[in-house]
């Protein structure tokens, strides 16, 4: 592996875990709830609906809500900055 693979895949995974609770906000899954009339309200709606008018425990969109209040855990920002390393691998590499 060359520094430059190296330095992208850093840049990755440590941009992916900074990002993900700033995108998490901007989409509606904040840190006192779902924002009303956001993505995450219509995605929390279409759940609801789809499961008889609440939202199943574990879900999409519980998990990412729970992420949006409490801050992703350690096994989430472990998964998060895996896949955001192999992006920026995958980019050095088309580079």
């Amino acid at each position: 592996m060359g520094l430059l693979t190296g330095l992208a895949i850093a840049a990755g995974a440590g941009g992916a875990v900074v990002s993900a609770p700033i995108v998490l906000g901007a989409v509606g899954f904040t840190s006192v709830g779902i924002a009303a009339g956001s993505y995450a309200a219509s995605m929390m709606s279409a759940a609801a609906i789809a499961n008889g008018g609440g939202v199943a425990a574990g879900s999409a969109v519980a998990v990412l809500q729970s992420a949006g209040m409490a801050g992703l855990s350690g096994a989430a920002t472990a998964a998060v900055g895996t896949v955001g390393g192999a992006v920026g691998g995958l980019v050095a590499a088309l580079i």
